[in-house]
């Protein structure tokens, strides 16, 4: 019987450690105490741009630099054009163990990597390594320490406890306004933007000439607004009225009243035809610039497609009408309490067996961060550097002084955007970070995507209506296998194989034990006749 009771003991200590199969914290990353630099090492890292040629100039220029400082790493760069596809790729390697070296990012994302053993890099050790770290001892070039990075833009890089990325640009959401039909219509443009003003203009400008053309810009074509992302609609929206989206363990909270307070006027307006979206009806830029837009909604780091000037304007130069582009914080239901959402990639370390070419990554990924490349990056479109040792430079401050000097380096939209950000860090939010986030953040944009082309379709749009709503988002993006349970943890799902084969070792335990028993009570009445 004591020997059965140790095994027991034993299996229950197993079982305690094992079954556990949630988000885990992964195994800190044991930094080489020195950086073998006769080894050669070839990394990979995944990025992203828009087909941006001067952002893949600059990716090529990092590297290049990157390879003279240290000719034992060699850089193999892949570009894609949408981060979707580098999540779909990242993910389907982990399962080949292929996965890149480095990889721009986002945090959703990085929360459904590292569901996997050892998958992405915790960076807290690497952070403060005396030799390698950020502003370490032994780097070959001049990296920002760790006070240099704007805490606000660190901390959305901190899941589960520690740090599992560094972020790389950061951006936030703008309205872009034709100030020339918002004065037309007969209005000014207030110093903070309000929904009531943005709705209330937006509808004024659906007013019609007889000929059936609208009156005020003469065309057939008028959308007054159009949002490019309504994920960032509906959870600003919901920030802003302080109302539920979900908790920092996973409990969905977004099919609450007043999101359908809020879906409720977004279907009259989407009714009349004075909103729509990207989904619907295409960029929004394209018909701020023809004339054909009030309010475009759009990150700041799509400031440079945004203007009458607009260098990477995507409409024929015939279409495009001389007006004047105000920049502002996007509506607000408190503009006296803005609340903005902060986004914009990170960039994550990916485990390998050798813990030197881990090293070689880390030293390429902090590379990324020196001011060259932040402040060449920036200067492309509307992002801001990440540290304050870039912002803070003079060759930064050069680059916001001559805002309007010219309409490429310098295009005025660009800066007033990147500028926007810069005055309005502290009151930029981000959304918590678990896994499944990323399929919640879809599922708040698609929300407005239904009842915008179902009011389009001429249904009905009631409680029936959101009743049907919630089950068709929940199952669409599954929400109902990341929600949380009654206590706020999440739902983990099914028990891996070796938690079951444990468990049931644990009842085959008890069943012996209590065989013996008994066993040897048999005996005893036995003995007794």
């Amino acid at each position: 019987m004591k020997r059965l009771f140790s095994v027991l003991l034993a299996i229950s200590a197993i079982i305690s450690l094992t079954a556990c199969h949630g988000s885990r914290k992964t195994a800190a990353f044991e930094v080489p105490e020195n950086f073998d630099t006769q080894k050669n090492y070839e990394i990979t890292f995944w990025a992203k741009n828009d087909t941006n040629v001067t952002q893949t100039r600059i990716y090529e220029k990092a590297i290049s630099d990157f390879e003279d400082l240290y000719p034992n790493i060699t850089v193999n760069l892949r570009l894609y054009t949408d981060y979707g596809r580098i999540y779909n790729d990242v993910i389907t390697n982990i399962s080949t163990g292929t996965t890149p070296n480095v990889c721009i990012t986002y945090p959703d994302h990085i929360a459904t990597y590292k569901t996997g053993q050892n998958v992405v890099v915790p960076l807290d050790d690497l952070f403060d390594d005396e030799k390698y770290g950020l502003g370490g001892s032994e780097l070959k070039f001049d990296s920002p320490t760790k006070d240099e990075i704007i805490p606000q833009f660190l901390g959305e890089c901190f899941l589960d406890g520690q740090h599992y990325a560094l972020p790389f640009m950061r951006s936030t959401e703008a309205c872009y306004i034709n100030k020339t039909l918002v004065e037309k219509l007969g209005y000014e443009i207030p110093e903070k933007l309000t929904w009531d003003f943005v709705w209330e203009v937006s509808e004024a400008a659906m007013k019609k000439n007889p000929d059936g053309t609208f009156a005020v810009n003469g065309q057939k074509v008028m959308i007054p607004f159009i949002y490019k992302s309504t994920d960032n609609m509906m959870i600003q929206m919901l920030k802003q009225k302080g109302a539920g989206y979900s908790t920092d363990a996973g409990k969905i909270e977004i099919f609450n009243d007043t999101a359908k307070e809020l879906l409720e006027t977004i279907a009259v307006h989407a009714g009349t035809g004075a909103f729509s979206t990207f989904q619907i009806s295409s960029y929004p830029g394209n018909f701020l610039n023809a004339g054909q837009c009030v309010f475009a909604i759009d990150s700041t780091a799509g400031a440079t497609w945004m203007g009458s000037d607009a260098p990477l304007s995507d409409i024929h130069e015939g279409n495009i009408v001389d007006f004047e582009t105000e920049v502002t914080v996007i509506p607000q239901f408190d503009p006296d309490h803005p609340q903005m959402i902060s986004q914009g990639p990170s960039v994550c370390l990916f485990n390998k067996d050798d813990p030197q070419e881990v090293l070689a990554s880390w030293l390429f990924l902090q590379f990324l961060l020196t001011n060259d490349v932040q402040i060449a990056y920036s200067q492309t479109e509307g992002y801001v550097p990440v540290t304050s040792k870039a912002q803070d430079s003079d060759v930064y401050r050069d680059y916001l002084s001559r805002c309007g000097e010219d309409d490429d380096l310098h295009y005025d939209i660009k800066i007033k955007a990147a500028k926007l950000l810069l005055d309005h860090t502290g009151d930029t939010f981000v959304t918590p970070v678990f896994n499944g986030s990323a399929s919640l953040r879809s599922a708040a944009g698609q929300m407005i995507e239904n009842v915008a082309k179902s009011v389009r379709r001429h249904e009905t749009v009631d409680d029936q209506y959101f009743t049907k709503l919630k089950g068709d988002i929940t199952s669409l993006y599954r929400l109902d296998s990341v929600s949380a349970d009654l206590s706020g943890r999440e739902n983990l799902g099914e028990l891996p194989v070796t938690a079951k084969l444990l468990l049931g070792a644990l009842c085959s335990a008890w069943v012996l034990i209590g065989a013996c028993f008994m066993s040897q009570r048999l005996k005893k009445r036995r003995k007794g006749k």
